[in-house]
C-alpha cells in the first residue's frame, strides 16, 4: 500500500493517533493502571521483567498486556498492510547494551518518554526536569548523527527471525492467560503477581489486551514515535512527529480534566520523587540511548512487530535492563534515587559516549 493511501502518516494522521494514544493512556488509569502511568513502555517492560521472575521487587511484577498487544497489533497491521520485513544484523550486540542503559535511565527518572508526556499532562511537574533531559539526551544524539555515527546497515533475514519476537509476545500472552492472577496471591503457577505498588494496579486483562492491540496497529502505520519528534524538530527543523507528540500531551491532559485525574504540584505525584537532577540525568541518559539507538521504546516494540530483529533486540536489552536495575538497586522508587543509582547513570553515560565515538564513520571528501 503506498504513503497516499496510508492515512495515518498523514500530518492529520499523526495528530489524531498522538491525540488518541493520549486519551486511551488516561482510560486506562482511569480502569485501573497506576496514576500517571496509564502507558508507561519502561514502566511496563519492568513489571514483565518482573512477572517473569527476572527481579524480585514485589511491588512491580505483573505481565502487562498492553505490551504484548503493542508488539502483536503491530504484527498483524505489518502483515495486513505488506510491510512485515525481516531484517536485522545491525550491531544487535550493541543495541543490547543500548536497551540495557536506556532502562536503567529510564527507571532511574521513573518513566519513559510516553510517562513523561503522561506526567506532565497528570500535572507533576517533576516530569519538566524529565523532559529537560530527554531533550539534551537527544540533543547529544543529533551531534553523533551529524558526525556520521552508525550502527551500520541492517540485512534481509529469513521470515523465522522476523517472528521470533511476536512468538514471544504471543508465549507470554499464552501465559498471562494460563495462570491467571488469583486474588491475594503474590504467585499463579510460574507467573508473579504484585499485590501492592504499582504492579498490583491494572485494568482489566481484556480492555488493556484491546488498547494495546488498537495502539499497535495505529502506532504502526503513522511511525509514531516520540524519540523522532524530538530528533527530527531539533535535526532536520520538521514538525511531523513533534505534531504527533504534542497531540499525545494534549490529548492526555483534556481526558485528565475531564476525568478528574489533573493534580498539579510537585509533591506526591505518584509514582514519582522530586530529586530534580536525577530525574534530569536518568532521563538524559535514556534520551541519549534511545536516540543511538533510533527510536523511542514503543517504535521499538512497533519495529519489531514488523520483523525488525533489531529492534527486538532493543527491547529483550530493556527488558534485561529492567532485572538489573532491581537487582542491583539502581531503580528509583518514590523516596528517592536507588542506592546506587548515582554510579549506574555516570557508567551509562560513559559507555553511551563510548558508543558514539567509536561508531562515527568520517566521509572521506
Amino acid at each position: 500500500m503506498s504513503k497516499r493511501s496510508n492515512v495515518f502518516a498523514s500530518s492529520l494522521g499523526i495528530i489524531f493517533v498522538g491525540g488518541l494514544i493520549g486519551v486511551l493512556a488516561s482510560l486506562l488509569q482511569k480502569f485501573g493502571n497506576p496514576g500517571n502511568m496509564g502507558i508507561c513502555v519502561a514502566c511496563f517492560e519492568r513489571d514483565i521483567a518482573g512477572a517473569i521472575g527476572l527481579h524480585r521487587a514485589d511491588v512491580v511484577q505483573y505481565l502487562r498486556p498492553e505490551i504484548l498487544g503493542f508488539g502483536l497489533g503491530a504484527f498483524i497491521s505489518a502483515l495486513l498492510f505488506k510491510e512485515f520485513k525481516p531484517r536485522g544484523g545491525s550491531s544487535p550486540f550493541v543495541r543490547f547494551f543500548l536497551g540495557m542503559i536506556a532502562m536503567i535511565g529510564a527507571l532511574v527518572f521513573l518513566g519513559c518518554p510516553w510517562r513523561v508526556i503522561l506526567r506532565l499532562a497528570g500535572g507533576d511537574g517533576n516530569a519538566l526536569f524529565g523532559l529537560a533531559g530527554l531533550v539534551v539526551g537527544v540533543g547529544i544524539g543529533t551531534l553523533f548523527f551529524r558526525a556520521g555515527y552508525t550502527l551500520g546497515r541492517s540485512e534481509k533475514q529469513r521470515i523465522g527471525a522476523g517472528v521470533l519476537i511476536p512468538l514471544l509476545f504471543l508465549g507470554l500472552l499464552a501465559l498471562r492467560l494460563i495462570f491467571p492472577q488469583i486474588e491475594g496471591n503474590p504467585k499463579s503457577g510460574i507467573l508473579f503477581y504484585s499485590v501492592k505498588g504499582p504492579g498490583s494496579q491494572h485494568a482489566a486483562l481484556v480492555i488493556s489486551l484491546i488498547i494495546g492491540l488498537g495502539v499497535g496497529i495505529l502506532a504502526q502505520r503513522s511511525r509514531f514515535c516520540t524519540m523522532g519528534a524530538i530528533r527530527d524538530l531539533i535535526l532536520f527543523k520538521q514538525v511531523h512527529l513533534f505534531s504527533g507528540f504534542v497531540a499525545l500531551f494534549i490529548g492526555a491532559f483534556v481526558a485528565n480534566l475531564v476525568l478528574s485525574q489533573f493534580h498539579p504540584g510537585f509533591i506526591g505525584q505518584p509514582v514519582a520523587n522530586t530529586q530534580s537532577f536525577w530525574n534530569f540525568s536518568g532521563m538524559l541518559v535514556a534520551g541519549l540511548a534511545f536516540a543511538l539507538a533510533g527510536g523511542c521504546p514503543g517504535r521499538q516494540i512497533f519495529m519489531s512487530g514488523e520483523g525488525d530483529g533489531d529492534a527486538g533486540t532493543f527491547v529483550l536489552g530493556m527488558i534485561v535492563g529492567a532485572a538489573v536495575s532491581h537487582n542491583f538497586g539502581l531503580a528509583s522508587s518514590p523516596a528517592g534515587i536507588g542506592q546506587y543509582g548515582v554510579y549506574a547513570v555516570v557508567i551509562g553515560l560513559m559507555v553511551l559516549l563510548l558508543i558514539g565515538f567509536t561508531h562515527i564513520n568520517r566521509i572521506e571528501s
